[in-house]
């Protein structure tokens, strides 16, 4: 166990934020972390759940934007040092406890009591009919075979690029896809062969043989709290806190509790009050709490209706989200086309730059802005703001070029200057274009809004990462169906806008 004798104790009060990635596990342990800190420490906890994956989650620990997440031993040593895996438990957990406190001053606390490693399965049919027992035998058939594998999993050294070199494993096909989709695809034999974890609790339920990884490729992958430690020596009762979990949970009684998430479609605060209430680390205001899953077999109205004080705050958070991207938008993209039309030479060079932001994958650029601004809103909002521009821009130049020609040589007979022109004829005509750029682009930014869930901002996009990881229609329905119309109402909204500044008599003249 790490010493915390040597940190300063300080008053209690203040905020820990707790990450984690995007898969059931991690989303537990957090959720573990965050209900053991709160209970034990008086501290307030927020959570930022779900994070897209190993490097999001640990570029938003060193810049400070999480204070911890659960990772494991062998992740850090090969994904994140970049060294090769070698050595046993307790040789990585030294090695990366040292490099990570060294170079990042980040704190690996005492494992958990589990390994989480991955491993290869296929169908247990095809295993018999191949006679497939090792990673070596599957190497062997693998050209004939299809391969559907985690998104993270295909571009790791400790994923599907080492197994190629290691063992000279090549599929004749290979498709990322989400982990629950892939025990599906598993089981209807739309592919052959999947990476798993040890302790995923849907390996008790499918019909799949695991593979013995004969050359020992996989490192060990130790369970643990990987924290700053600026956030232990501000709070070092969330070391102690975090301490007691130790070697408390081993990997029968994680399967278990990832089978809940996953198959029982509990939620991870359930699931994580009853993990630490079995430990007896349940804090006071948890004993004897009883808090109710979701309705199992409950249709999507019903669902709905459980879920819906946390719809309503999704729902606001998203549309806070949008409101403030595309107003920032609108006053950064209507001056900007107001100035290229007065200068159109360099003007489709400039729109059609912008126009490149369009291109560039939204997870991508949420992602690019983390190390600059953390996680959250904030990141979520600039994102967001940059895909609005373009089409603000567009229609702004284009609607106040092409106004009426006629009207604007009028108004300049009549002895109108440039800017009374601009203000009193060119803006009030091309308002119709202008409003349908700041239309398409709010359909966009609400669309794409979903997907800041990947990067803790929240909104809708909350319970459609989720529910792809749990494999839950109903949970993917209530982020999207309220999503699509929260984009048709403020659709409408703005097109009455568009009606209300349209000059009287415009459709008759057209």
């Amino acid at each position: 166990m790490i010493l915390l004798t040597a940190l300063p104790v300080q008053a209690a009060g203040g905020t820990v934020v707790v990450g984690s990635k995007n898969f059931e596990e991690s989303r537990l342990l957090a959720e573990i972390f965050a209900q053991l800190i709160e209970g034990r420490t008086g501290l307030k906890v927020e959570r930022r759940l779900g994070l897209a994956g190993t490097q999001v989650c640990f570029e938003a620990l060193r810049t400070g934007a999480i204070d911890l997440y659960p990772e494991y031993t062998g992740t850090g040593l090969v994904t994140l040092l970049g060294e090769p895996a070698r050595g046993s438990a307790n040789q990585i957990l030294n090695r990366v406890r040292s490099e990570f406190l060294a170079r990042w001053d980040l704190w690996w606390l005492s494992p958990l009591g589990f390994e989480n490693s991955f491993e290869v399965a296929v169908p247990a049919e095809l295993a018999r009919r191949e006679g497939l027992d090792t990673l070596t035998d599957l190497a062997r058939v693998a050209p004939r075979l299809r391969g559907g594998f985690g998104y993270e999993f295909v571009g790791r050294e400790d994923g599907l690029l080492g197994l190629a070199k290691a063992y000279g494993l090549h599929f004749r096909q290979v498709q990322p896809m989400q982990q629950a989709i892939q025990y599906r695809a598993a089981g209807e034999r739309r592919i052959d062969a999947l990476d798993v974890y040890t302790t995923d609790g849907r390996l008790v339920l499918y019909n799949l043989k695991v593979l013995r990884d004969d050359r020992h490729f996989f490192p060990p992958y130790e369970a643990a709290a990987l924290t700053r430690g600026t956030a232990l020596r501000a709070h070092p009762e969330v070391g102690a806190a975090l301490g007691l979990l130790g070697g408390a949970l081993d990997a029968d009684r994680m399967r278990a509790l990832n089978l809940r998430l996953q198959e029982g479609h509990e939620s991870e605060a359930v699931v994580a009050r009853d993990a630490l209430r079995d430990l007896g680390l349940a804090g006071a205001a948890a004993r004897g709490k009883r808090q109710e899953g979701r309705s199992h077999g409950a249709g999507l109205l019903p669902y709905l209706w459980q879920e819906r004080s946390a719809l309503l705050r999704r729902t606001l958070e998203h549309l806070g989200l949008s409101a403030l991207a595309l107003g920032f938008g609108c006053l950064a993209a209507i001056p900007l086309g107001l100035f290229l039309e007065r200068h159109r030479r360099p003007a489709e060079g400039v729109i059609r730059g912008l126009g490149l932001t369009q291109t560039i994958p939204s997870l991508a650029l949420l992602a690019f802005f983390i190390p600059f601004l953390g996680v959250g809103a904030l990141p979520a909002v600039v994102a967001l703001w940059i895909y609005s521009l373009y089409p603000i821009v567009r229609n702004t130049f284009t609607g106040v070029r092409d106004a009426d020609p006629r009207a604007v040589e009028a108004a300049t007979a009549l002895g109108m200057t440039d800017g009374q022109v601009l203000r009193l004829v060119r803006l009030p005509l091309a308002a119709p274009v202008l409003m349908a750029g700041v239309r398409t682009a709010a359909v966009l930014t609400i669309g794409t809004a979903t997907l800041a869930a990947f990067i803790g901002a929240g909104g809708l996009g909350e319970p459609i990462v989720t529910g792809l990881q749990l494999a839950d229609s109903r949970m993917i329905l209530s982020g999207a169906i309220p999503a699509a119309l929260l984009a048709l109402l403020v659709d409408g909204v703005l097109g009455r806008v568009e009606g209300a500044l349209r000059p009287p008599g415009l459709e008759a003249r057209r």
